[in-house]
């Protein structure tokens, strides 16, 4: 029954969906993932891999390639380049630690992330989606349902947070990015 009740309440229509940073669209390889080994990062102007905190990169350059090494399963060092950020108290920043956390299998501290990611912004999609999909992978569905249904009454109908938690609910697969 509850399947068939979760299956009723996702039976939407699936949007289009398009590239950018919340997207379906995963980050596209740069010389961070194919060059860099461990906790570094590819810089541009030093023509080298080096470590988040010695590079030139900008906050929006950090989160890429943490979003970028956490899409390649690398999520110890996506931590790293977390660190070298100047704002850890930022939305993005504790959602992503709350992503790697929930992959390296620390889910109560991904909660704990989760958790203030959202009280610092209560429309972060993100977040909720992040936060939904470890629910399904501990088998909490309903808990997964709730942060589904919170994401389209935030306006997030047809985001890439809604559509993937939804794809979630629907095949209990989640997404590394």
């Amino acid at each position: 029954m509850r399947y068939l009740l979760l299956a009723a309440a996702l039976a939407l229509p699936l949007p289009a969906l398009s590239a950018g940073g919340d997207t379906m669209t995963p980050p596209t390889p740069s010389e961070t993932t194919k060059t860099c080994k461990g906790q570094q990062v590819w810089d541009e102007i030093k023509g080298r891999c080096v470590a988040p905190k010695e590079s030139s990169l900008d906050q929006d350059g950090l989160f890429e390639a943490a979003r970028e090494l956490a899409y390649a399963g690398r999520n110890k060092d996506a931590q790293a380049v977390l660190s070298a950020m100047h704002d850890q108290d930022a939305p993005r920043v504790l959602t992503y630690w709350g992503f790697t956390h929930r992959k390296l299998g620390n889910r109560a501290l991904a909660q704990n992330y989760y958790d203030q990611a959202i009280a610092a912004d209560p429309n972060n999609l993100l977040a909720r989606s992040y936060m939904g999909q470890g629910f399904v992978e501990e088998g909490q569905f309903g808990l997964a349902l709730a942060e589904w249904k919170e994401i389209r009454a935030r306006g997030g109908a047809g985001t890439w947070p809604e559509t993937s938690l939804r794809l979630a609910l629907e095949t209990g697969a989640t997404t590394s990015y």
